[in-house]
Parts: C-alpha cells; sequence; structure tokens
C-alpha cells in the first residue's frame, strides 16, 4: 500500500509541474543540444496476481511476491565494457527541442525475480502433467517450489520507452548547476524470461509481452555545460499480457503491477551546432 501512495504521488505531483511553465532567471540554453546517459538502478515491484495457461493447465497465483536482482557492487561488471549489461541499467538518448523541454527513448534494464518457496492461493486445474500438482484448485495453499515454478524476467524486465521531460535551472555557482527534471513516458516491455514450469522444457528469449507507463522526478548536476551526473526516482505501471513460458507458443502467463525505481546516471551534453562568431 505504501508504494502505491509513493507511485500516486509522484504521478500526480510530475503532472502538476509539467502542466506550468516554471519561471527562471536565465535562458537555460538547451535548445539544440543532444544527451546520452547511463547509469544503474535498483527496483521495487507490488505483488501481483500471475495467470498461467496452456494445452493441460488453466491456474493463477495470486499476490506473488517479487524483488529486483542487483548485481553485487563492484568495479567489475559495473565498470567492465564487455559486460556492461549484467546489472540493472539505464541507457538514455534525447534531443532538447526547447531550452527547457527535450524528447528521449531508452532501456530501464530492471530485473524480476519470483520469490521461491513463498507460499500463495491457487485457483484453476491443471492434468496431464506432474502427478502430485494434477487436480482442481479453489482458493488453495501452494508453496511454489522449484519443481512447481521458477519464474523470472532477469536478462531482464526490458521497459524501452518514449519520455517527455522539462528542465529548469535552480542553482547555479561557477561551472556547476543543478537543476530538476520531470517528465512521464510510455513504451514497450520486452522480457527475456527464464521460466521452468511443471517440469516443462525451459524458455529464455526475448519477447514483447506488454507495455508500461510512467512518470518521475529527479536532480541532475551539470560540469561546465556538457558533463553531467543525475539521480531518479521513477515509478509507474506495468502489464504484460502475453509472456512466453516454455518453448510451445500455446503456453502463455499473464501479469500487471506497480514499480519504483531510484536511478543513478552519468551522461553528456553535445551540442551540434556551430558557435556564432
Amino acid at each position: 500500500m505504501k508504494l502505491k501512495v509513493l507511485i500516486f504521488s509522484l504521478l500526480s505531483y510530475s503532472t502538476q509541474v509539467l502542466s506550468q511553465d516554471l519561471p527562471t532567471k536565465e535562458s537555460y540554453h538547451q535548445k539544440g543540444k543532444f544527451f546520452i546517459y547511463f547509469g544503474w538502478n535498483r527496483a521495487w515491484y507490488t505483488n501481483s496476481d500471475i495467470s498461467f495457461n496452456g494445452a493441460n493447465y488453466d491456474f493463477t497465483l495470486q499476490n506473488v511476491e517479487a524483488k529486483d536482482l542487483p548485481s553485487p557492487l563492484a568495479a567489475d561488471p559495473y565498470l567492465n565494457p564487455s559486460r556492461f549489461t549484467i546489472p540493472q541499467y539505464n541507457l538514455r538518448v534525447g534531443y532538447f527541442f526547447s531550452e527547457h523541454w527535450s524528447i528521449s527513448f531508452g532501456d530501464d534494464h530492471m530485473k524480476y525475480v519470483m520469490q521461491q518457496n513463498q507460499t500463495v492461493k491457487i485457483n484453476g486445474g491443471i492434468s496431464d502433467t506432474v502427478a502430485h500438482y494434477e487436480g482442481l484448485y479453489s482458493n488453495e495453499d501452494i508453496t511454489l517450489t522449484s519443481d512447481f515454478l521458477q519464474f523470472e524476467h532477469t536478462d531482464g524486465l526490458n521497459y524501452l520507452n518514449f519520455e517527455l521531460r522539462r528542465f529548469d535551472n535552480i542553482l547555479k555557482y561557477k561551472k556547476l548547476k543543478l537543476n530538476i527534471t520531470e517528465g512521464f513516458g510510455m513504451g514497450t516491455i520486452m522480457p527475456r524470461t527464464n521460466t521452468t514450469l511443471l517440469s516443462k522444457e525451459r524458455y529464455d528469449q526475448f519477447h514483447f509481452a506488454g507495455y508500461g507507463v510512467g512518470a518521475l522526478i529527479g536532480l541532475n548536476l551539470t560540469i561546465n555545460n556538457w558533463f553531467f551526473i543525475q539521480s531518479e526516482l521513477k515509478g509507474g505501471y506495468i502489464n504484460m499480457p502475453d509472456i512466453r513460458t516454455t518453448k510451445n507458443k500455446i503456453d502463455q502467463a499473464s501479469q500487471h503491477f506497480f514499480f519504483t525505481q531510484f536511478n543513478f546516471e552519468l551522461g553528456a551534453n553535445i551540442n551540434l551546432k556551430k558557435k556564432r562568431k
């Protein structure tokens, strides 16, 4: 409940700020610039109902808990160019079409891991498969052991999205500028879902599974007008009605949940315009 309240507050605040044309003491001098950043995230998810259906089963697990999977903090893999996609990361490129507004595209590479051995409620039916799981279920308890289900979006829960953002300078000291940014976005979810279900053959491939929407607020410290350090708090909603679970295309899962991200990023502003003499 606390997570839902945080996300709702974030969405409401961002929408309110975006609807205003905030005054600034000086021109932000960003129009025409491109930017790129790369960074890392931690993520939190609300519990969700997950439905599974196939040729010989159709059931729903209720209120399933999941967590992210951050890599241990170390130079390798975080600073290793050949392994940069292993941690949970954020990559984004964008363009300032006005002094304060930008449009951008990015990948929020989160990881989602269903917690093993938790006990949840199950409704539905299972037949012609692992013998001790066959039967009809009506709001019964089941423990999610590895021989029944392993369910992860660990390479990862890829939120590919476009965002509209506003930037405003709130403090300037010599070559340092502290800026505030707010925005909202939407996009598609392309997870690489690692699933083992009822002893069926594991499936682990990228697949367009659904969509997401979100909003953010962040602080940006720009040095010498080009290099910047940025932190963000982002919240949103993900709906995946078409998750692949086995090599048989008829086997599918669906779920939806809210998420919160905390992001830390390093980036650069790139001015492709020729300077006036």
